[in-house]
C-alpha cells in the first residue's frame, strides 16, 4: 500500500530556514507527483507547493519566492525548502500523492491527491 511519511519540521525563529521531507513507498517514482499542503490552527488548508511526475512544479502564493520544492530519485523523496520563515508560517505541514495524469483539479485543489502522510509541525517564533 502507498505510505507517506513526513520529516523535518520543528521550532525555527523568524527569518530561519527548515527542509521537509516526503518520503513515499508503495508506487514506482515517476508515475507520481507530489503535493504540499499545510493547515494552522483555525485556518482552512493551504496550498504551498507541488511537483508533477515530469518534475514540473508549482507554488501557492503565501510563500511565493520562500519555498523551493524537487524530488531525488534516488531516495524516492521529494524535498520542500523552506526560507525566510515567518511566524504565520506556523501549521502542520502535508504532503499528498497525486497519481493523475489529468483530472479536474489543479495542482492547488487538495482534492486532486488520493493518499497523505500524517504531516509535521512547523512552528516559527518571533
Amino acid at each position: 500500500q502507498v505510505q507517506l511519511v513526513e520529516s523535518g519540521g520543528g521550532l525555527v525563529q523568524a527569518g530561519g530556514s527548515l527542509r521537509l521531507a516526503c518520503t513515499v513507498s508503495g508506487r514506482t517514482f515517476g508515475s507520481y507527483g507530489v503535493g504540499w499542503f499545510r493547515r494552522a490552527p483555525g485556518k482552512e488548508r493551504e496550498f504551498v507547493a507541488a511537483i508533477t511526475r515530469s518534475g514540473g512544479t508549482d507554488y501557492g502564493d503565501s510563500m511565493q519566492g520562500r519555498v523551493i520544492i524537487t524530488r531525488d530519485s534516488l531516495k524516492n523523496t521529494v524535498t520542500l525548502d523552506l526560507v525566510a520563515l515567518k511566524p504565520e508560517d506556523t501549521a502542520v505541514y502535508r504532503c499528498g500523492l497525486d497519481e493523475h495524469v489529468y483530472i479536474g483539479y489543479g495542482l492547488f485543489d487538495s482534492r486532486r491527491y488520493d493518499y497523505w502522510g500524517q504531516g509535521t509541525q512547523v512552528t516559527v517564533s518571533s
